[in-house]
This record gives C-alpha cells, structure tokens and sequence, in this order.
C-alpha cells in the first residue's frame, strides 16, 4: 500500500503481522478466529490507545476487520476490504470458475516446480505478474506456520454475528471478477450494512489483487 501514501502526508501506517502469518511469536495459544480477533483487538490497544483510526483488511483480514468495526465501531474512521472474506465456509461461497485469462506461454515455460501453483491462482500469467506474486506474496507464504493456520481454519468463522449494525462510515469495497478463493458475489449480501461504501469489481484480476498489474 505503500505507492499509495508517496503523494499523501500525515498518514501514519501500521502494519499488523498476524499470528502465524509472519514474524510474531508466541501466538500457540489462539485457536480460532475470535481469539485471533482478540490478538489484533489488544494490538489496537496497544499502539493507538483511546485513538480513532483508519482500518484496511485483505481476504481473511477483511473478515478480521469486520469483527473489529463490531467490536469499537465509533472510532473507526473509514475501512478498505481488499478481496475480503465474506463468508468463513468455502463450501457456502458463492465463487466462479477459476481462469486463465492472459497467458504468455513463452515466459510460463521458464517457470518449473513453481508454475501449477501460479497458474491455479491468478488469472494473468506474465513476467510482471510473476515477479509480484514472489515479491509480495511467496514471501510471507514462506515464512507462515502452515500447521497453526490450518488449525486456525478449523474455527474460521467468529462464535459472535458481525455486520448486524449499520457502518455509516466511508469504506471501499474492492473485489476481483474472476476470484475464485473469496468471491465477489457475497459482498451483495452486507453492502446494505455498509451505505457509504463504494464497491467496486474489477476485471481479469484473481484473489491477489495487487498482482492484477
């Protein structure tokens, strides 16, 4: 997000390494959704005390989000969902087919273990593409902790209902047509609950949105 802030100043950016998505330690004890939830709840604590705030959550940190405009909805600002999860179940996603839209066969071929897990997610296959997804996004899949995560998916949804009040501030909705993890679709179905949003669907862009190019 970064590109975003180099023509706007007074903006202090705070990037939360989830538990067991990075580099924070000491996290065994969390096991579900709304304990991980409570993690970035006493976070906010933490760093901004009695502070109002801006908020800005991509795929499962979309659906975090949600749960933290539950918790202390007056002191959020505005909140950007990139790709978020709407619903915790895949199963009950409503999701279209995955496709491979713009494929340079000649690059592709220079790829060799990697390749079939770059086709099964994006939806353009280039160089530029490429270099993103290693930069941005097998980084931090390299140094997660595969075996907490999975377990955090066994209590993906939170015990508790989100979006039962109005959010009357601004936020953005940003999704991906062909996004076969999270959708675009079920957005629909909260946007009432969020009346200054704007949402927005955006064309040959997968799941990692920020490797559409």
């Amino acid at each position: 997000m970064e590109p975003i802030f180099q023509q706007r100043d007074g903006y202090r950016r705070i990037y939360i390494d989830l538990p067991g998505m990075g580099q924070t330690k000491d996290y065994e004890s969390i096991q579900n959704s709304d304990e991980m939830l409570d993690a970035v709840l006493q976070f906010i604590e933490t760093r901004l005390p009695d502070q109002s705030f801006l908020i800005a959550g991509e795929s499962y940190g979309g659906y975090i989000t949600r749960g933290v405009i539950t918790k202390m909805p007056e002191r959020i600002l505005g909140a950007a969902f990139i790709c978020p999860m709407i619903i915790p179940d895949k199963n009950k996603r409503t999701l279209p087919e995955h496709a491979n839209i713009k494929v340079d066969h000649e690059f592709l071929v220079t790829l060799t273990e990697e390749r079939e897990d770059f086709k099964g997610i994006h939806v353009k296959l280039d160089e530029y593409t490429w270099k993103m997804y290693n930069e941005e996004v097998l980084a931090g899949m390299k140094i997660a902790d595969p075996a907490f995560l999975e377990k955090i998916s066994g209590g993906y949804g939170f015990k508790f209902k989100i979006d039962q009040e109005v959010f009357p501030k601004p936020s953005v909705f940003l999704a991906e047509r062909q996004d076969h993890i999270t959708g675009y679709k079920d957005v629909f179905d909260i946007l009432d609950k969020y009346p200054r949003a704007t949402f927005s669907v955006l064309d040959t862009a997968g799941h990692n949105l920020q490797n559409a190019g």
